[in-house]
């Protein structure tokens, strides 16, 4: 069972943006770093972005830094991903998950449950 859920994909056309959230499921995210995955059809589960339990620091994945920006409410239980700019390559299954940031680099906990359905963005023209 998921302890998040993901909300807000779509279509949408090239240099386009969407705003995708990443809400409680059973258990309040205010205590965690959240961090966002997306995989793709044929491709592995890959990071993009992870925010600390209280917002002040933010880690990026090279191919979305600067277009995709994490922030998170936590009076509102809620982390966003911004999404600007998208590419059709951006097109994939978006996962959030509570995560560990050592050194900058985000793991998936393991205390989340499984991951969710995610939520489908689809960059197309």
């Amino acid at each position: 069972q998921a302890l998040v859920a993901e909300s807000g994909g779509g279509l949408v056309q090239p240099g386009g943006s969407l705003r995708l959230s990443c809400t409680p499921n059973g258990r309040t995210l205010v205590s965690f770093a959240v961090g966002w995955f997306r995989q793709a059809p044929g491709k592995e589960r890959e990071f993009v972005a992870a925010i600390n339990y209280n917002g002040a620091s933010t880690y990026y994945s090279d191919s979305v830094k600067g277009r995709f920006f994490i922030s998170r409410d936590n009076s509102k239980d809620v982390v966003t991903l911004q999404m600007d700019s998208l590419k059709p390559e951006d097109t994939a299954t978006y996962y959030c998950m509570g995560v560990i940031v050592v050194s900058g680099t985000a793991t998936p906990r393991t205390d989340f449950g499984s991951w969710g359905q995610g939520t489908q963005v689809t960059v197309s023209s």
